[in-house]
């Protein structure tokens, strides 16, 4: 997979502008909203600058396999990087993808027992550690309303 090169400046040039407007701004508000976006940038920026040494250094290799005496050195490294950069394209490529909107709101389960007696409020007692586990593997907060 190639990801277009303009897409790549394109997020390089905002995280910029991000950070140097950070350095400008006086008021609170924008402030939080550009050390928000920063926050989300940086990542990204981190990503996209990581494939772009690797592709100029792929570009180096080649030139040097052109030198007999380093042709076979650089052709170590370069099978080295090709199998690397497929990898390193995903995560940028995954990194690009639209966030989700409710990627960070909560969530409010209601386990009951309802009708069944002992063997329902047992089985809802096992449902809400199964999700609670769950939720703990995954570092989300479980906060008990009621019991």
């Amino acid at each position: 997979m190639r990801l277009p090169q303009a897409r790549l400046d394109q997020v390089l040039d905002r995280f910029h502008q991000v950070e140097a407007r950070m350095g400008a701004a006086t008021d609170g508000a924008e402030i939080v909203r550009l050390s928000k976006e920063h926050a989300e940038l940086k990542p990204v920026a981190d990503a996209v600058q990581a494939l772009a040494r690797a592709r100029a250094e792929a570009d180096d290799l080649k030139a040097m396999a052109a030198d007999p005496e380093m042709a076979a050195l650089a052709a170590d490294e370069l099978d080295a990087l090709t199998e690397r950069l497929p990898g390193l394209e995903r995560e940028v490529a995954l990194l690009l993808a639209p966030r989700d909107a409710d990627e960070n709101a909560s969530a409010v389960l209601e386990v009951r027992a309802g009708t069944g007696g002992d063997e329902a409020a047992l089985f809802a007692g096992d449902l809400f550690r199964m999700y609670s586990r769950y939720a703990s593997t995954r570092g989300w907060r479980v906060e008990i309303d009621s019991a």
